[in-house]
């Protein structure tokens, strides 16, 4: 492979664009150690998430299992009221059953009757209610997941773009290498094909006069 010829090529001009590639890769890098950082940080609130959504969940199964057993009990109530109703003889007997009690004892069993109604229909409200609540939480973080979902979706493509400059800043950084060894060819050829000056040397000149023939 022949070596590139620099010899036609501006010297300060290829400096300047030099690091104007080299500003540029750092950028690039900055840029993507920044989306890198956006995507992990994403990640872990959308694990969060998950497991807020999957905490609300089980709560709101278990919750959806009690009200069944509610409701169970509630039906077979209503089924034992529909049978003393429909049969006359069973009522009465039901009835009689309480004849031979005294008054204080059938107040009691009366108001400790009122007592559980009124915790039924309390707990069947207060089941209602937090069913309500579960289920809007259930939806919010449902919606949360989804939007970070879309944020990494979104994130995600940017950094293709990214990996394609680095990957197109690696042969920069090949001719940068090439043209500095170039440079310093060329700077090595100059200082060769320049006459070497040499320091004058000072040649000591005798004191003394010479001798006359006599």
């Amino acid at each position: 492979m022949e070596d590139t010829d620099f010899s036609n090529y501006d010297i300060g001009r290829l400096r300047a664009e030099l690091e104007q590639e080299t500003e540029l890769k750092e950028m690039l890098e900055v840029s993507v150690s920044e989306l890198r950082t956006t995507i992990v940080q994403l990640e872990k609130r959308l694990h969060n998430v998950q497991d807020e959504e999957s905490e609300w969940r089980t709560r709101f199964e278990t919750q959806l299992e009690l009200n069944g057993q509610l409701e169970q009990q509630i039906c077979l109530v209503r089924e034992k009221l529909e049978d003393l109703r429909g049969n006359p003889d069973d009522r009465l007997s039901s009835i009689r059953a309480y004849d031979d009690m005294p008054a204080d004892a059938l107040k009691r069993i009366l108001e400790q009757l009122a007592r559980d109604k009124a915790s039924l229909q309390n707990q069947l409200t207060d089941c209602g209610r937090r069913i309500v609540q579960e289920a809007k939480a259930y939806q919010r973080a449902n919606e949360e997941r989804r939007a970070y979902q879309a944020e990494i979706a979104k994130a995600s493509p940017a950094l293709g773009p990214c990996r394609r400059q680095q990957q197109m800043a690696r042969p920069l950084e090949a001719a940068d290498s090439g043209m500095k060894r170039a440079l310093a060819t060329q700077t090595l050829e100059m200082a060769e094909r320049e006459p070497v000056r040499k320091p004058a040397r000072t040649s000591t000149t005798s004191s003394r006069l010479p001798r006359l023939k006599r």
